[in-house]
Formats: C-alpha cells, structure tokens, sequence
C-alpha cells in the first residue's frame, strides 16, 4: 500500500511546520502531551462529526475502518468525498483509509511516513499526527491577520484581542496559556458579560481555567477540549492540543463578528442619510449667516467720514485691523468650509444614486462668492482711504509729538534743579566737600550750557505749529512759556551759587590751615601727656631698695619737664582761638570739628589737669614704697645670716652621721651608745630650727621672694633637717637589727668585723647601699655566673624565683648583709638594691 508524507504544508511560507514537526516526533511520546492531544483531538473532531450525528470515543481506533475520517473530512470541507468501502475486512478499511489521505494530499497537504496501514493498525501516533494534519490544513492554515497567516496569523490575533489586558502576555502556544488569564482575555474581548475579569487572580490558574473552559462550552459552543488539571499540572502544555483550542475561539468570534459588521454596514447606510440631511440644514444655515455678516460690514467700510485728530483716525485704523485680525479670519474660514461643505455633499449624494442638493434662493456658491467679492472690494477702498487720512495728519503731528519729547526731556532734566541750586548745603560743609561742590557746580554750568540748544529747539517748533495752526497750540505755547521762564531763573540761581561757593572756599582753606596747624601739635602734645599719665598710674613690683631709688630718680626728672609742657599747650589753645575769632567775625557756620585730629581743647585742658594731680600721688606713693624696701632688706638679713648657720651644720650632721655607720671602731653596742648622743644634740638644736621658721614667716607676709645674702630656702632647711632626724633614727635602729642578727647568729667581734670590711670592699662608692653593679660583683665573688641582669633569672639554683633565690642565698652564705641591710629589693631588670 502507498505511504504518504506526513508535511503538512510544502513551501516556503510554511517551512515552520517541518521544523516543528521534527522536533514533535521526538517529543510526542511524552504521556502528558499525549494525554492532552487524546483529549483535544477528539472534542474537536466530535465538535464536527456531530453536526453529521455521530461522533468517537477512542480516536485511534474509531477512524481504523476509514468511515468517520471521510466523513469528518466532508463535514470540514463540504464536498463529498468518494464511495466508501461498506465492508469489514481489512483490504476495505485500508482502501477507505487510503480516499482519506489522498483527499488530503489533494488539498496541497504533503503526507510523510504515514500509510493507510498504521491507522488501519491503530497507531496512536500516527493517528494523532494525521488528525493533527487536517487540523492545521482546515481550522488554522485559512486563518489570516494583516499580512501573517496560519499559526502566526493565530498567534498575531490573540495578541492583538488580549493587548489590553496588563496580566496577559502571549508569546506561544504552550506556557502563556499556563494561567488561563488568556483564554478569558479572549472571552471577556469579544463577550465582556460571561465573564468578570477584575476578580480573576493570576496566581489562581485552576480557576481561570475551569471558567474560561465552562463559559466557552455553556455560552460559545466550544467543546471543552482540556483539562485545567492537566494544564497546571505540566511543565509546558502542548502547543498543538492549545493551538488547536485557540483555533476553535478564533472560529466562534470570527462568524459573530462577520455578522456584526453586516448590521454595522445598514446601521452606516442609514448614518449616511442622516449625515446628509444634516449636511443641507448646516449649509442653508451657514450660507445665512456669512452674507447677513457681509450686508452689515459693508456699510462701515463703506463710511469715508474724515476725523480731525490722528489719535481719531488711528482708533479707525485699529478698528480695521481688529477687523482684519479677528473678525474676518473666521469668516475666510466659513466661506471656505461652506464650499467645502457643498462639494462634500454633492459628491456623498452623487455617490448613494441621490439628487444634487440645491440651495434656497440667493444662498448658491456663487452668490456667497459674489457677496465676499463686494466686501473685498469696499475693504480695499475703505484701507487706502485710512492710510492717506493717517499719513496727512501724521504730518502734523511728528511736530507736536517733536516738540513733546523734547519738552519731557527737559523738563525731566531741570527737575529739582532750581531746589539744588538754592540749597545751603556749603554752608555747613567741609572744606573737601566745597571743593567737591565746586566741582560739581562747574559740571552742572557746563550741562546748562548744553541745554541751551534744546531750549532754542523747543521755541522754533512751537513758533512752527503757531504757524500749520495745530488744534492744540494753546497748551504747546503755555508749556512753551514755562520752559522759557524756568530757563532764566535757573540761569541767576546758577551765578548766585557759584559766588557763594567761591567765598566760603576761601574762609575754609584759612581754618584748614589752622586746624591742620593745631593737630600737627596738638597729637605729639597729647601722646605724651597719655604716656605721662599712664606712667604715673602704672603700678610698680620692686624687690630691691636700688629698683625704688631708679623709679624715683626718673620721677624727679619727669618733673622737671612740667614748664615746658605748660608752654606748648598754651601754643596750642591760642590756635584754637584763633579760629574761634574766624569764625565769629564772618558768621561761618561750622558744622563739623577738626578733620585732622579728634583732639579738642577741653580734652588737653582735662588731661593737663590729671598730669598735675597725678605727680603728688606718684611722690607720695615711691616714698612709701622706698621705707617698705628698706623693711624688707633688713627681713633678707636676719634670715640669711641663721641660714647661713644652720644649712652647714645639718649637712655637717649628716657626713658625720654617714662615717660612724660605715667606719669599724668599736663594738656595735659603741656605735648604738654614740648614735643616741648625736641624736640627742640633733633634738636639741630644734629651737633654732623654730626661731628659723618665725622669720621666714615674717618674709613671705612681706611677699618677699628672692634673697642675695644666703643660697638656703626654709625649704631647703626643712628638707634637710627632716633628712637628719631620719637618718639618724635609720641608723640607730639598722644598729640595733645588726645586735639582734648577730646574737641569733653566734657571731663574734672578729666575725663582724670580718663582714664589715667585706662589705666595705663592694661598697665601691661608699653609699652604705650596694648597687645592681656592686651586688653582681658581690654574687660572683661568692661562685655565682652572672654574666648579666637577664641570665640570674636562669641561673639561680633550684628556685624558679629570684627574690626567693636571694633570700636563701643571703640566709646561708651571707648573713653579715643582713646587718646592714633590712631589706632587699628587686628591680624590674634585675637590678638588686639595699636600704
């Protein structure tokens, strides 16, 4: 038996399919997919077999004897397909078969690898891509959207009708149907009533899809071709059981609107009609209303009545502009859409076999043209008779207008002159600011001048329009006389000013020169009568009697000096005298002082008078401070001569305090026995001490803080006498530690003074202490490698302690520093020290 191809379509055009298909084959087999096509292919087949009365249950084995598929095909295509086989043997389901497919073939549908056999065999899969075939061939490649057909003319349509919609995005036939806000999208464009689109969720797909499927089956005769469980429930549904569901949309919207648009198109016959009649009605209302417009305007162009004022004529002028600017454009454009109007209507009525549309009488075309024509030409006339009247009396009045500006410059020019030049101002200026007003006073002649020809300008233009007899010469000859009258008297203030500036320049250089006279002396004189006062005020801090005898000395010569001063201010007074005589004689009024200092005759009086009462009180005040000075060198005595005293017997003490502690004469009990004299004349000596610290008492309540005559402190002496007490109550009680160590010891005489000398031997510097160096040299003489401070800490024997290391050492092997020593201490290198 023959195979046919199975390419649905055999041309460029449709060059998607094959590659589609290809990749189909691989991926038909899937069982969801499968399931999907089961479901869809057979409702839609059944949605077509049932207009023949029958339909199929099992699509793979319903179309095995050839029967239902012819009779499918006939219902989809309409015409009539060969007799088929009425037998049951399978040479006759294949022959039935096979007038199927050759159908299909004959519809330019190229078959591949399928044959009569496979279906008549029950291949599922060959039987799904065959029923797939006349899918595509009869329900979806006659599909067409602008200039894209088949499966992207499908595609190009549901775009477009779900455009609106803000949650839909179809891009394919597979996962943008996932959600089913598509499919309501589709239903809701084209029958917005069956569904409620604003409570449709997106994340409720089983429900979108459940409606969109029910409303489809119960309102849109469309099948139910899936299932929402399957849809939701698959990765990526298959594009051909959606596509095929699309298609079945398609195909109910597309016959509703059909018929939607034939009663559009009586509904549009109708418009027309009315549209016409509307059309007469606004044209004879239109043509009413431009010529009754036209029959009034005419008369005001028409008026040539001449005005006697530009300011009239120019009003006239405006007028006819308005006219042209805002009244006429609109009317250009009804005359224009009337005639536009009536060869629209002519062409609509022309067009629907209609009679020509004739206008009432005198309302024609032409008419209107005529009407326009006549108001063009009154407006020509009516402009140019304007323009002359306009341009003969714009003659006259470029004189009066001349004269106008140039009498308001003027005017504004002399403005508040004749107050200036009557001002008194110099009166009460300085000699700069007359200079300046001078100055000024010369630029503002020198201006008067300048104006000189604008006056003489404004007369010949008045005496001109005198002439042409202007309508409003009276006004122009008044403002014409004020001009010339202000002109003269300005001209008698200007002499008047310049002589009383003058006169007044030459009394204020003479008080210049005084005043500049008086501050040239006046400053020095007053400088020093500050430096005066402010060293007779200054307070002084002397320490010595020889500091008070040179402030005394400089004050005696300060004095001497007086006479002289007297003099010089007497100079100076005379010169503020004399401008005061200057001034009375001429009756100049000064309103200012000095410019050169702000130094004035009663400040130097004042001044004067604080010098002379300020000496007394500086006489007064050294000779006080001389006597203190003289109390407070015998205070620096009287110290200084205990201190010098005391200071070297404590040192005295001390050293020998020092040496019985160190030296070997006699037994410790001799040494406790001398101790305890010398403290006993140390405690004897305090009153001294006393007596010592009352004068010292003395000198700082006379806030004395320095003393040439010894170089001992009570600080010093305190220091140092609290240093022998204790000193001496360390050694006596070290002497007395060193009695008790020895007798614990068993010590004898020689034995101690054995350790003394060797003691004495490390006691490089004599200190009674030994130091780091010294005690070092006193442990390696003793067996002990210490090459530095940081090796004792690894060297000590059988102690991880240094403290503790010492203390045995000294405790078995050298007994005798115990009995100079109350204790030892270690540094934080290492160091070792006694005290």
């Amino acid at each position: 038996m023959p195979n046919f191809d199975m390419d649905p379509y055999d041309g460029d055009e449709n060059n998607y399919m094959h590659q589609e298909d290809d990749w189909d084959r691989d991926m038909l087999l899937d069982p969801a997919w499968e399931k999907q096509q089961r479901k869809t292919f057979t409702a839609w087949c059944n949605s077509h077999l049932r207009k023949a009365g029958t339909q199929i249950e099992n699509i793979e084995e319903d179309f095995r004897d050839g029967l239902k598929l012819m009779l499918l095909l006939e219902v989809i295509s309409g015409e009539r397909l060969a007799k088929p086989e009425r037998g049951k043997m399978r040479v006759h389901k294949i022959s039935n078969v096979n007038k199927a497919l050759h159908y299909i073939t004959s519809k330019g549908v190229k078959l591949v690898s399928i044959g009569a056999e496979e279906i008549v065999d029950g291949n599922a899969k060959m039987t799904l891509g065959m029923i797939w075939t006349i899918i595509l061939r009869f329900a979806i490649q006659d599909i067409s959207v602008e200039e894209t057909s088949a499966k992207e003319g499908l595609l190009l349509w549901c775009q477009r009708k779900t455009a609106p919609y803000k949650n839909v995005n179809i891009q394919n036939f597979h996962i943008s149907w996932k959600d089913g806000l598509g499919f309501c999208a589709l239903i809701h464009r084209h029958r917005p009533e069956l569904i409620d689109y604003g409570k449709l969720r997106k994340d409720d797909p089983m429900t979108n899809l459940n409606t969109a499927f029910d409303v489809a089956e119960k309102y849109l005769d469309i099948p139910k071709m899936l299932d929402a469980e399957d849809i939701v429930g698959t990765a990526r549904p298959d594009q051909k059981a959606i596509m095929t569901y699309v298609s079945s949309f398609y195909h109910a919207f597309s016959g509703a609107q059909k018929a939607e648009t034939a009663a559009n198109r009586i509904c549009k016959v109708l418009a027309v009609n009315q549209e016409n009649e509307q059309l007469m009605e606004d044209y004879e209302k239109l043509a009413s209303d431009l010529l009754e417009w036209i029959r009034r305007t005419i008369p005001w162009l028409e008026n040539r009545a001449p005005e006697n004022t530009m300011q009239a004529m120019q009003q006239k002028l405006e007028d006819f502009r308005d006219y042209r600017r805002q009244h006429k454009p609109p009317k250009v454009q009804e005359k224009c859409q009337l005639e536009i109007n009536f060869n629209t209507l002519q062409t609509k009525l022309r067009l629907s076999n209609r009679p020509a549309f004739m206008p009432s009488e005198g309302k024609m075309v032409s008419d209107v043209s005529n009407a326009w024509g006549g108001l063009e030409g009154a407006e020509k006339g009516y402009e140019e008779w304007l323009l002359n009247e306009i341009r003969r009396l714009e003659r006259l009045d470029h004189l009066a207008e001349k004269f106008r500006q140039k009498a308001t410059i003027h005017e504004a020019w002399t403005e508040g002159k004749e107050e200036m030049l009557q001002a008194r101002d110099f009166e009460t200026a300085s000699l700069s600011d007359i200079k300046a007003l001078l100055k000024k006073h010369e630029a503002f002649e020198s201006d008067l001048a300048a104006h000189q020809d604008r006056v003489e300008q404004i007369a010949a233009i008045a005496q001109e329009l005198n002439e042409l007899d202007y309508y409003d010469s009276p006004s122009v000859n008044a403002r014409c006389q004020r001009i010339c009258d202000q002109w003269d008297a300005l001209g008698g203030l200007t002499q008047q000013r310049s002589e009383a500036l003058q006169r007044t320049e030459k009394l204020l250089e003479t008080i210049d020169q005084l005043y500049l006279e008086f501050a040239k002396r006046a400053a020095p004189f007053n400088n020093w009568m500050e430096g005066a006062m402010e060293d007779l005020q200054d307070t002084f801090i002397v320490h010595t009697i020889e500091e008070i005898q040179g402030l005394s000395t400089a004050h005696e010569q300060f004095k001497a000096t007086l006479p002289e001063a007297d003099k010089e201010r007497g100079a100076i007074l005379g010169i503020h005298n004399e401008i005061a005589k200057i001034v009375a004689t001429y009756h100049v009024n000064m309103a200012g002082t000095n410019p050169y200092t702000t130094i004035n005759p009663q400040e130097i009086n004042a001044k004067w008078d604080k010098v002379r009462q300020l000496v007394p009180q500086r006489d007064q005040a050294l000779i006080e401070e001389h006597a203190r000075q003289q109390n407070n060198e015998r205070l620096r005595r009287q110290f200084a001569n205990q201190a010098n005293v005391i200071g070297p017997w404590i040192q005295t003490k001390m050293e020998e305090i020092g040496r019985i502690s160190i030296e070997m004469h006699g037994t410790l009990e001799d040494q406790l026995t001398h101790l305890r004299q010398y403290e006993k004349n140390i405690v004897n000596y305090k009153p001294k001490i006393d007596q010592l610290e009352g004068d010292h008492q003395l000198i700082q309540e006379a806030l004395i803080f320095d003393n040439k005559h010894t170089n001992y402190t009570m600080e010093h002496i305190r220091v140092g006498w609290e240093q022998l007490l204790t000193t001496i109550a360390r050694t006596i009680n070290e002497i007395e530690n060193q009695i008790l160590t020895r007798d614990a010891k068993g010590i004898s005489q020689d034995q101690m003074n054995e350790f003394r000398a060797s003691f004495n031997h490390f006691d490089r510097d004599h200190s009674g202490t030994l130091g780091a160096e010294e005690f070092k040299a006193c442990l390696i003489s003793l067996g002990y490698d210490i090459a530095n401070d940081a090796q004792v800490l690894n060297t000590a024997p059988h102690c991880g302690s240094l403290r503790y290391n010492v203390a045995v050492l000294f405790s078995f092997f050298c007994p005798f520093f115990f009995l100079y020593s109350s204790c030892i201490c270690i540094g934080s290198s290492g160091s070792f020290f006694f005290f």
